[in-house]
């Protein structure tokens, strides 16, 4: 059976300091949502997110400075033309709606 008396030792305790944040290592959220808004207007083929996300991605590209541009793994442009994409798929069904009752390949005709 266990015993119930506390084995931590209070002389180890040792207090939480946090590091230090550097200037190039601030979180970039506005990067985040631009990546990330237009996968979402994807999937949910939604028109306002895809809005968003090219609102967005144009603030995340006009915004960036010199040091977020070497530090960021992918370039502000790119963001904005896969928002425009996305707002592009979130608008394909009005150009090219689904045909009714085409869900199935037609089945081959049979061999006499």
């Amino acid at each position: 059976m266990a015993t119930k008396k506390d084995m931590r030792r209070p002389d180890l305790i040792v207090p939480y300091q946090e590091p230090p944040v550097g200037k190039d290592e601030s979180p970039d959220f506005s990067s985040t949502l631009s990546s990330t808004m237009p996968m979402a207007a994807i999937f949910t083929r939604n028109r306002y997110i895809g809005w968003g996300a090219v609102v967005f991605s144009m603030q995340s590209w006009l915004g960036e400075s010199e040091a977020s541009t070497q530090s960021q793994s992918t370039p502000g442009y790119f963001s904005v033309g896969m928002s425009l994409m996305a707002l592009a798929v979130t608008y394909l069904p009005i150009f090219m709606p689904p045909v009714p009752g085409q869900a199935q390949p037609p089945a081959p005709a049979a061999a006499a």
